[in-house]
């Protein structure tokens, strides 16, 4: 599946046109999941390089704490417990005009069949202090912002 990579370039720019010509503003969710040893959850996906936090667009009828929890759920397998809390927002407007991106956190979840179908590559746990050398600029600035209370940055 890592061929939808090679795409990813080149099909980019028609995702982000029809978004915009879709909706003038674009949600997206993502859920900072730790484990019992302080580890947390990230994943890689079939169509871009990187690790990152589990996440994906807030669909139409949707609130942005269903969003989280169904992205959860299809693409690593974790069972939302509770509410999310959530964490920050965020401006992405560098890489994707009009977009933003609200973190969350999830104190309680259990583990549950994944539903993602083609779409991650590969789910890790890590410790914070050790991401694998893939994990994104924003994925690391949100893991210490949220863990080591750092103050957030307005901007992905």
């Amino acid at each position: 599946m890592l061929w939808r990579r090679r795409l990813e370039p080149f099909t980019r720019p028609l995702v982000y046109a029809w978004f915009r010509w879709r909706r003038g503003l674009t949600l997206g969710v993502r859920g900072l999941v730790t484990d019992d040893q302080g580890r947390v959850l990230l994943v890689e996906h079939t169509y871009v390089p990187g690790w990152y936090m589990p996440g994906g667009g807030v669909e139409r009828g949707e609130t942005a704490q269903t969003a989280v929890i169904r992205e959860l759920q299809e693409e690593a397998g974790v069972r939302v417990i509770g509410r999310p809390r959530l964490l920050s927002v965020h401006d992405n407007n560098a890489h994707h005009p009009r977009d933003h991106v609200l973190v969350y956190r999830i104190d309680a979840w259990a583990p549950c069949a994944a539903g993602a179908q083609g779409e991650i590559h590969a789910v890790g746990w890590f410790a914070p202090d050790a991401l694998p050398q893939g994990a994104t600029p924003a994925t690391r600035r949100r893991i210490a912002e949220a863990l080591e209370g750092i103050e957030s940055d307005v901007m992905w």
